[in-house]
């Protein structure tokens, strides 16, 4: 399975992008999907997640501002960026968590968001 994902760019603070990740195998319909970013000199965390059956989890700072989604049949999943801020700026990963822990994972190449102040 890959997963590619798409949509980064700059932005002023206040603005907003859209991110998606693309997975090449219908498998993805049973994983948890999730979006992780990394900024500059920190460790990779968890921004959102969306279970098989769409219930959502945010990061607190993630939470009033950004929205995930998936299409399963498209074998989409989109992350819309509200507000963004300065701190917003970091690498935005996708990654496929198993419904089995056995089962492989998957990350994305990852996406680069930067928020201009």
């Amino acid at each position: 399975v890959q997963l590619q994902a798409s949509g980064g760019g700059s932005v002023q603070a206040g603005g907003s992008l859209r991110l998606s990740c693309a997975a090449s195998e219908s498998i993805f319909s049973f994983y948890v999907m999730e979006w992780y970013r990394q900024a500059p000199g920190k460790q990779r965390e968890l921004v959102a997640q969306i279970s098989s059956g769409n219930s959502t989890n945010y990061a607190d700072s993630a939470k009033g501002r950004f929205t995930i989604s998936r299409d399963n049949a498209k074998n989409t999943m989109h992350l819309q960026m509200n507000s963004l801020k300065p701190e917003d700026t970091a690498v935005y990963y996708c990654h496929a968590d198993p419904p089995i822990p056995t089962m492989s994972n998957y990350w994305g190449q990852g996406t680069l968001v930067t928020v201009s102040s």
